[in-house]
């Protein structure tokens, strides 16, 4: 019987070793969710701003808000001043930011939404208003923007229509001005429409430059940026 009993244990090991759990170590953690894109909520999109905290008779702080995104810890603000074309960045751990501008000043703003923990990132839609200045009774244009083509992109030679949006407080833009050239910044002015599009042609194998110049009733003028696009 003490022999049998030992056969058995010889038996029984091999299939206890083979049905016991496996050490594969530690499981992987879950990766970081992506964060979401907020949505902006104040200074409203195309308008004048009046609120705020008057600084000086050329500044003021106003406080900008989002709406609070998805899987995100914190936001970087994209300011931009239209007039002069500076940016800044500046970031925030809540949803809202106090953030000082210069008066009777076009700017555009978005938020970029990050997570600890991943690279991903999300940015909400861009806006425009003005910054409200003192005695201003006919605000110049907001700069065109939304280029087509996007800046950057690669068309075909030939027949090609540039399109851009323009927009302006008072609602009294007149025309634009088209600049286009192969040097940078474009000079030559190839037409004054009254549309938000111009047709154009275009060579082959050419890296063009161009810019709008958007007018109001009052001859108020606003820069464009310079866009780019290159041809097969």
């Amino acid at each position: 019987m003490k022999g049998a009993k030992y056969l058995f244990l010889i038996l029984i090991f091999p299939v206890l070793l083979a049905c016991g759990g496996s050490d594969d170590g530690p499981s992987d953690p879950e990766p970081t969710p992506a964060p979401s894109a907020t949505t902006l909520v104040f200074p409203e999109n195309n308008s004048e701003c009046t609120e705020g905290t008057l600084l000086s008779d050329s500044e003021s702080e106003v406080i900008f808000r989002w709406n609070i995104a998805q899987n995100t810890d914190s936001y970087t603000v994209n300011l931009n001043d239209l007039s002069t074309d500076a940016g800044r960045q500046i970031n925030a751990n809540t949803n809202e930011l106090a953030i000082r501008l210069n008066r009777g000043t076009p700017y555009s703003w978005s938020v970029v939404s990050k997570a600890n923990g991943t690279s991903e990132t999300a940015e909400s839609a861009t806006w425009k208003f003005y910054n409200a200045g003192p005695g201003i009774e006919n605000y110049s244009p907001f700069p065109a923007d939304d280029p087509s083509p996007k800046s950057g992109a690669t068309v075909n030679s030939g027949s090609l229509t540039l399109g851009w949006a323009g927009s302006d407080l008072d609602n009294d833009i007149v025309s634009y001005e088209v600049y286009l050239d192969v040097a940078n910044p474009p000079e030559t002015l190839v037409g004054t429409v009254t549309q938000t599009s111009f047709e154009t042609t275009v060579t082959a194998d050419t890296v063009y430059y161009w810019s709008v110049i958007t007018i109001d009733s009052e001859n108020n003028r606003s820069n464009s940026q310079i866009f780019q696009f290159r041809t097969n």
